[in-house]
């Protein structure tokens, strides 16, 4: 988002991977079950998991946080020298911790879980109990590392605009909407670390990928129509 941008480069590839992820998140939101009791996930393991849910559900929530603070970083990367310094370096250090959290989840759900799903499927009635317990075990770690990678994110975001708006790259009333989106994220993210993926937790998350959505493509438009004026 400098003025010096032209159409093609890495300011054109950070607006992408920002519309690109709140994609990808709103729609792994979308996609997750909810449930009024966490447990119920569990009950009704072997119902859904052969379709798996939880995996494309996850794989498209963590591929959304991947681009989003991906394309954040990209963008703030330009105003480290600039009078948002401390807060683009405060950004880059918890968007570095959210992309952490999220590969770790990345690697439960398309290691473990993933592993667990394949066995339910072939596994006969005297098995089950047993991979019903390796599941929750999973879910326990998973619901962990998901509520620590949203509520990061949020933080990420809000901590983004705050940086954004101080280097006059963002006007006050879009970041105030991102501000809300990031709200809505963190807000999700303590929900399903006090209540698991749980119908609150989903509820939460819902309206502030929704808002993150339109944010990304309001900030990618005022970016893309920067970088043509400087063109």
């Amino acid at each position: 988002m400098s003025g010096d941008a032209k159409p093609g480069n890495s300011a054109s590839v950070s607006s992408v991977l920002l519309i690109a992820g709140a994609v990808l998140l709103f729609v792994g939101t979308s996609l997750h079950p909810m449930h009024e009791d966490p447990n119920d996930a569990l009950a009704a393991f072997g119902e859904y998991a052969a379709d798996h849910i939880w995996l494309y559900s996850h794989m498209a929530q963590l591929a959304g946080v991947f681009a989003m603070v991906a394309g954040l970083l990209l963008i703030l990367g330009r105003l480290s020298k600039g009078p948002a310094r401390g807060w683009t370096l405060l950004t880059i250090v918890f968007g570095a911790a959210s992309l952490a959290a999220a590969a770790a989840l990345q690697a439960v759900d398309g290691i473990a879980l993933k592993a667990v799903v394949n066995a339910w499927a072939m596994a006969d009635a005297a098995t089950k109990p047993s991979l019903l317990s390796a599941a929750f075990a999973v879910r326990q770690v998973e619901v962990g590392f998901a509520a620590v990678s949203a509520m990061l994110l949020g933080l990420t975001v809000l901590l983004a605009n705050v940086a954004l708006y101080q280097a006059r790259r963002c006007p006050l009333w879009l970041s105030l909407l991102g501000a809300a989106g990031a709200v809505g994220v963190l807000f999700g993210g303590l929900a399903t670390a006090a209540t698991g993926f749980s119908g609150l937790a989903m509820a939460a998350n819902m309206p502030g990928s929704m808002v993150l959505l339109v944010w990304v493509v309001l900030l990618a438009a005022i970016d893309f129509r920067r970088n043509r004026v400087a063109a």
